[in-house]
């Protein structure tokens, strides 16, 4: 039988109110609160704090606080990113960025989904969709991408798009929802 975080983790209905992963939650948003009051990107602390929240940080990459996300292991970021302050990356499901990828400030990352029927959405049920942004991609600010897209390499994604769809690899989209420009 699986956990609620195995289930969240493969893209089941899981029950958020599970107790293993409320702690999970909290753990999270107790680093999150010292990420964000006590460091600052070049602080003594803040690589030791930023690699306990995320722990698939490469030591090349950098995510500037303040920074906001659910549980942190779940997001997986290559070498030589750059991530700038104020994101959100609600990471149920597995959020992997890759090498040499810049994200610009105020960008959202969402992998859950809430049930579409309203009695359903009453519990506190959720599925998560994987997110996926590929190398050497640029994420303008303010962007949103939504749960289950793939983005592939060497795209950029204007600033304030919502990213609804998959992006190929070598494409410019941007707008709401974003379309490709380029």
């Amino acid at each position: 039988m699986l956990t609620e975080f195995q289930k969240m983790r493969s893209g089941l209905l899981a029950d958020t109110s599970d107790p293993t992963l409320r702690a999970r939650l909290d753990k999270a948003k107790q680093l999150i609160a010292q990420l964000n009051s006590q460091t600052y990107l070049h602080s003594p602390e803040y690589r030791n704090v930023i690699k306990q929240l995320v722990p698939h940080l490469s030591d090349s990459s950098s995510i500037t606080p303040p920074f906001y996300c659910d549980y942190g292991d779940g997001i997986i970021v290559g070498e030589h990113c750059f991530i700038n302050f104020n994101c959100t990356f609600l990471d149920g499901a597995l959020i992997t960025i890759g090498s040499h990828t810049l994200i610009g400030p105020n960008v959202q990352i969402y992998t859950p989904h809430h049930p579409l029927n309203y009695l359903e959405r009453r519990q506190t049920k959720e599925t998560a969709s994987p997110v996926t942004i590929g190398d050497d991609c640029w994420i303008g600010g303010g962007s949103i991408i939504l749960p289950g897209v793939t983005i592939g390499d060497r795209c950029i994604i204007g600033a304030g798009s919502v990213v609804t769809k998959d992006v190929p690899s070598d494409t410019t989209v941007a707008g709401n929802p974003a379309k490709v420009i380029k």
